[in-house]
């Protein structure tokens, strides 16, 4: 393997020397990765392998998830299904942030969007508890 390494650098080097990335976009500048910064290093660099493969990471599945959940809500007005949906989008949430490794600093209106969506799903149970 040392001698691959090695023949890929002499192989970089001349190019270099060549000029051949001289004209590459965004020569001289810093790198902007698409990474996720609140992913750690290590799953960072497992998802960057797995896209390589073809592979999309969890996450970026999960996100789709919660996307189609958003926009399923957007389309439902049945209150029940709202609150369902609400649930499986607020588990698809913790997902993403055990995935990130921690939580992540809440922005004050997103707490406050959150408490009034757990307390209408409580309404919600407290109605059909006495319907039942």
């Amino acid at each position: 393997m040392k001698l691959l390494d090695a023949l890929v650098e002499q192989r970089i080097a001349a190019a270099a020397a060549r000029g051949e990335f001289d004209d590459l976009p965004g020569a001289g500048a810093p790198q902007v990765l698409d990474d996720d910064p609140f992913v750690p290093e290590e799953v960072r660099v497992a998802n960057r392998i797995l896209k390589n493969a073809g592979f999309v990471p969890p996450a970026v599945e999960q996100l789709r998830a919660l996307r189609d959940l958003e926009d399923e809500l957007a389309k439902v007005s049945d209150k029940a299904e709202q609150c369902r949906l609400r649930a499986r989008m607020l588990a698809l949430d913790m997902a993403l942030e055990s995935l990130r490794g921690g939580p992540l600093v809440v922005p004050h209106e997103y707490r406050r969007r959150i408490a009034e969506r757990l307390t209408e799903r409580a309404t919600l149970q407290d109605v059909a508890a006495g319907a039942a």
